[in-house]
């Protein structure tokens, strides 16, 4: 009997999950064993529908795990660990807690990461991303003692952010660097009618903003300094100014990379390292 090829897949989110149920219900699941990195501390979930979490789903009901899916399918993860590095030539992966698999056939799924602006005083207390459960409850625990919240960017996902403020009973607004809401998906016309919908929930937009500082507020936890020269006070954050490409590993291994980022990939998603 011919010896099993070890597979790493470095990503175990909504992507890197939906690979391995398919890998292991194919005719070729049985000719690996498969080993995942999870940065995170629980394994994949439904990020999408994120919101539904301010309208009663827990982090249980955005699970996409069945139970027992590792132990069944022999498939071992390393939670709360993230892959760091890839020796290409001696073909291991290390992670941050100094873990060393050795693989025949390594699969990158890592997915993306919340931009944030390099606002000064955008890394003060209650300045929050939109990314993961952690970041949820986070946010539920700061609105405890919050009044008003904010959110940068007026895109479908800073429209969905705005929404789960508005659930944690804050006063909230968006803040659009364009002059209009979801400026790559619709019109004028269309970005009119939408801000009229959104402001009838109570949300303020506030178009055309370019936040230049946060500093302290005097009724708020924190002021947002204008380029125009107006602010906002408010006691929350939230950035939902679009993702990037998380390729910080594939970088620093040398597999070729885009010049805006992301991995190169070949038709049958082959990195510029066969085995990759």
């Amino acid at each position: 009997m011919s010896k099993k090829q070890t597979l790493v897949v470095i990503g175990n989110g909504m992507v890197g999950h939906n690979f391995l149920e398919n890998l292991v219900a194919s005719e070729i699941g049985g000719d690996y064993d498969i080993v995942t990195f999870c940065e995170e501390q629980r394994a994949a979930y439904d990020r999408v529908h994120l919101t539904e979490f301010f309208s009663g789903k827990t982090a249980d009901d955005l699970s996409m795990v069945t139970d027992g899916f590792f132990e069944k399918n022999n498939i071992k993860i390393h939670l709360g660990d993230k892959a760091v590095s890839i020796d290409k030539a001696n073909k291991f992966v290390t992670s941050e807690k100094g873990v060393k698999i050795s693989y025949d056939k390594l699969v990158l799924a890592t997915g993306s990461y919340a931009f944030v602006p390099p606002v000064q005083g955008h890394d003060r207390e209650n300045c929050f991303v939109y990314r993961t459960i952690e970041d949820l409850e986070a946010l539920t625990a700061a609105a405890k003692d919050a009044n008003v919240g904010a959110v940068v960017g007026g895109g479908l996902l800073g429209l969905e952010a705005a929404k789960a403020l508005k659930d944690l009973n804050l006063k909230t607004n968006v803040i659009q660097f364009s002059p209009r809401l979801m400026s790559a998906q619709l019109d004028k016309g269309g970005a009119d009618m939408l801000a009229r919908k959104i402001e009838a929930l109570d949300i303020a937009v506030l178009p055309s903003k370019n936040t230049q500082k946060i500093v302290d507020g005097t009724a708020c936890k924190h002021k947002m300094l204008f380029a125009d020269g107006t602010d906002l006070e408010t006691d929350i954050i939230l950035f939902s100014a679009g993702i990037r490409p998380r390729d910080e590993i594939a970088r620093k291994s040398g597999i070729e990379v885009g010049a805006r980022g992301g991995v190169v990939i070949n038709d049958q998603c082959m990195t510029s390292d066969p085995d990759i």
